[in-house]
């Protein structure tokens, strides 16, 4: 029964990630809403966090969050770079050879932005997201269902609808294609920092150089 209860409570954490809250407590398109949208996924973060250490009464390294060493900064920096030549052969070579428009709306939307908030949503993604998607996810998963590559496929999956709500159809090869490489390096490294690292690498390219 207590087995079945915390995977009940896994479950119900996950879903509660997952709907938009930051949209139904602050709507609209004006930038305190969007600061505001991120400060309340902030808090969602430290409640993941709070419900591992509190509520589970587990260690955060079996969400994979430890230590970092050398290993983590140059596995995650190689992920990130790995992620950002995909993505643009995606962007410029597959998209223009299919005859595919890109998702330059959104972006434009994106880079409208002042440089702070932009900064605070790479930041926001490549922790809040890959504490969610790749640490509890794929573990507590793993838990419930007795298989890691299942877990880590339904993980992947969900990685990439949720950007279907911003982004739109034409975007989900790009978020696959980060969910793959995102997934195979947690599965490969158990690192979760590793993993936050070649996500703000892959995010900051695209959101803060431009």
């Amino acid at each position: 029964m207590a087995s079945r209860a915390r995977a009940l409570s896994s479950l119900a954490l996950m879903v509660l990630m997952l709907l938009p809250l930051p949209g139904w407590i602050f709507p609209g398109a004006g930038l305190t809403a969007q600061a505001l949208r991120e400060a309340v996924l902030w808090v969602l973060t430290a409640v993941l966090v709070v419900y591992v250490l509190q509520v589970e009464r587990r260690p955060l390294a079996s969400i994979g969050l430890k230590k970092p060493t050398w290993k983590t900064w140059t596995f995650g920096v190689v992920g990130g770079l790995v992620m950002v030549a995909a993505m643009a052969t995606i962007y410029l070579v597959v998209f223009p050879a299919l005859g595919v428009s890109s998702t330059e709306s959104a972006m434009q939307a994106v880079m409208a932005t002042p440089f702070w908030l932009r900064l605070i949503v790479v930041v926001r993604a490549a922790v809040f997201e890959e504490l969610l998607f790749r640490g509890f996810m794929i573990e507590r998963l793993a838990e419930i269902t007795g298989s890691r590559a299942l877990a880590a496929i339904l993980a992947a999956v969900v990685f990439t609808l949720a950007h279907l709500s911003f982004w739109g159809w034409i975007h989900i090869p790009i978020a696959a294609c980060g969910a793959l490489v995102l997934t195979l390096l947690y599965l490969w490294r158990r690192d979760l920092v590793c993993n936050m690292t070649a996500h703000f690498v892959t995010d900051g390219i695209g959101f803060l150089l431009g």
